[in-house]
């Protein structure tokens, strides 16, 4: 349910979407001059189309030649027959050789691993039930750690020392916590406050396409918190779920992740330097499904703290957010040090769906799980519950997403005290087709 839109965020509005005649004169010219990889991404695009027809969350994005989704719809395909012709073009794929620059053989690796994907969701669909780890590595090609009750509980135990009492820790972790919920009355200033900070921070060391820009939108009855979904033409539709209570940290978060650098720049980077500048029609379908995913969610968490290094973060919050929020601003060094011990339990939500998706624990024991070792209240640990039946191993492209890319974009000189080549690497990053296994 919407509740209301509002108005554009980013640059004033252009000539932005590139016309379906631009776009096809393109591939055409990329055709005529013998390009099979062109062939193969085209059929790649109307395989992916096709198989979002049976599965409603499959295609993320789309903004394509209109002909190929009208092909994909006019002629529905089984999914049996996605599977075949997926193999298939997987193995012409493989006949192709991965020519070029690195971004071109990047694009072959990166084909040949969608494509894989696509067969492995296709399978799932058709009833086949993998167990987590072996899903998670079939369809986002790679293996979120494993972590013991001990490893949750040695720092619930720090959280004991800091909420002393009666009663669940969790119920004292929120009854402290509910006095740094953003008002639903002011709720929209502060979000337009943390994207400007956000948008400006990103803009100083990243060229944004001209004219990007994105709206916003607040909406209910939903198993997530925020929503990118990508438009083309360098625009996005940002949807933030107001079902729970938003807690002020959460506006940057979702500010970044959603936003600025997260998802909107890097649809709109993928969009100009992949789709724009080089014809690559596959980039402009984003299946959901698909090692893609933890690329985008590991680089929107970690572009928070690119965007936000250190203390810049609490800082800002501190002198910004927290009194246009009605908030007490004194509180702010208090609230981030708990959240710093509470970030530390990211992965119980890892082991609550590994266990819950393997068929170990029901939804209720779920729930109480992530009750206990995620310290969530029981309205936000069943929200969550339910992403897991949506979206099942999906889960590891956060935590787990965001780790790999750190490490990816430290072991490249991008360090922390070095922040010029921290926001290079992960713009190179963002603009290029790179696989999650090449970042281990």
């Amino acid at each position: 349910m919407t509740q209301r839109l509002l108005t554009a965020v980013g640059a004033p509005t252009a000539a932005l979407v590139m016309t379906t005649g631009l776009f096809a004169a393109r591939q055409t010219a990329a055709r005529s001059g013998g390009d099979a990889m062109q062939q193969i991404a085209r059929k790649y695009v109307t395989l992916v189309l096709a198989l979002g027809t049976h599965d409603k969350d499959y295609v993320d994005a789309y903004y394509g030649p209109a002909e190929l989704k009208q092909q994909a719809e006019a002629a529905p395909l089984a999914l049996e027959a996605i599977g075949t012709e997926a193999a298939a073009l997987r193995q012409a794929l493989a006949a192709a050789p991965a020519a070029g620059d690195e971004l071109s053989q990047l694009r072959h690796r990166y084909l040949d691993r969608q494509l894989s994907a696509m067969g492995a969701r296709v399978r799932m669909l058709k009833g086949e039930r993998l167990a987590f780890d072996d899903e998670s590595k079939a369809l986002y090609d790679a293996v979120a750690p494993t972590y013991p009750d001990t490893h949750f509980q040695a720092i619930l135990d720090q959280l004991e020392r800091r909420f002393p009492g009666e009663g669940r820790l969790v119920d004292r972790y929120e009854a402290w916590r509910r006095r740094f919920v953003i008002p639903r009355g002011k709720l929209d200033a502060v979000f337009q406050a943390a994207i400007s900070a956000c948008r400006a921070r990103t803009a100083r060391h990243v060229a944004l396409p001209p004219g990007e820009q994105f709206m916003l939108e607040y909406v209910t009855n939903k198993s997530w918190s925020g929503y990118n979904w990508y438009q083309g033409g360098f625009r996005s539709l940002i949807q933030i779920n107001t079902d729970l209570p938003i807690y002020i940290d959460r506006a940057i978060d979702l500010a970044c992740h959603e936003g600025y650098p997260g998802h909107h720049v890097y649809n709109a980077l993928l969009e100009q330097h992949l789709v724009k500048d080089r014809g690559w029609v596959e980039f402009s379908v984003y299946p959901l499904f698909s090692s893609q995913s933890l690329i985008a969610e590991g680089t929107a968490n970690f572009g928070i703290e690119v965007a936000f290094p250190g203390q810049e973060r609490a800082a800002f919050e501190q002198t910004a957010l927290f009194a246009m929020a009605g908030l007490d601003p004194a509180k702010a060094g208090e609230y981030y040090e708990v959240q710093a011990l509470v970030d530390g339990l990211s992965y119980a939500g890892n082991e609550a769906a590994r266990r819950y998706l393997n068929g170990q624990i029901d939804a209720a024991a779920a729930v109480a799980w992530l009750e206990r070792y995620a310290l969530m209240a029981h309205d936000r640990a069943a929200q969550r519950v339910r992403f897991f039946d949506q979206y099942r191993s999906y889960v590891i492209n956060y935590n787990y997403g965001k780790d790999l890319v750190r490490r990816y974009i430290e072991a490249r000189g991008g360090t922390a005290d070095r922040p010029a080549r921290r926001w290079q690497e992960f713009e190179r990053l963002l603009s290029s087709p790179r696989l999650p296994s090449s970042l281990q």
